[in-house]
């Protein structure tokens, strides 16, 4: 039973992650601009793109359910002169009640495959998720760090990784 509405939770954050997208990307975001080198903000058109969205992984940290994907995005970005390749997002899921957590500060590290760790990407809720759009422009493995502070006042860690070809 739990795993059914996990999965229906899952499925209502990807149906409706474009919609959401759609209607951010008439909102200011200049309050968290950052490393062009790492990250562009265009809004959060990214994610209502054509792209194929990946799996990154899922995790447990202190009983909270981190579940990671990517979107591509880089047609629609180069389209608009931009480098960004990536929707970066992740949601959380208590695992005791199943519940979406949906506020909470989070934070997120790439590591590039050439080893070069790049500065902190605060992640903006979005409505069911957490997520930032990223560059990443090189062959190889990533390794995506989070660092959490959720509305429990709890800190976590989560760590995905994912190659890029």
């Amino acid at each position: 039973m739990k795993k059914l509405k996990l999965v229906t939770i899952l499925l209502m954050v990807l149906v409706t992650a474009p919609l959401v997208a759609s209607a951010m990307s008439h909102q200011d975001h200049a309050a968290h601009d950052h490393d062009s080198s790492q990250t562009e903000q265009a809004g959060h058109n990214g994610m209502s793109s054509d792209g194929a969205m990946m799996i990154v992984g899922s995790m447990v940290s202190k009983g909270v359910k981190g579940m990671a994907h990517l979107k591509d995005v880089s047609a629609a970005m180069a389209d608009l002169g931009m480098k960004t390749t990536h929707h970066f997002m992740i949601a959380f899921i208590d695992e005791t009640t199943g519940e979406l957590i949906e506020s909470g500060t989070v934070a997120l590290k790439i590591t590039n495959p050439d080893a070069k760790v790049g500065d902190p990407i605060p992640l903006m809720g979005m409505d069911g998720h957490f997520g930032t759009d990223v560059t990443l422009d090189m062959p190889g493995e990533y390794h995506f760090r989070l660092g959490t502070e959720l509305a429990d006042g709890i800190k976590r860690k989560y760590h995905f990784h994912h190659v890029i070809d």
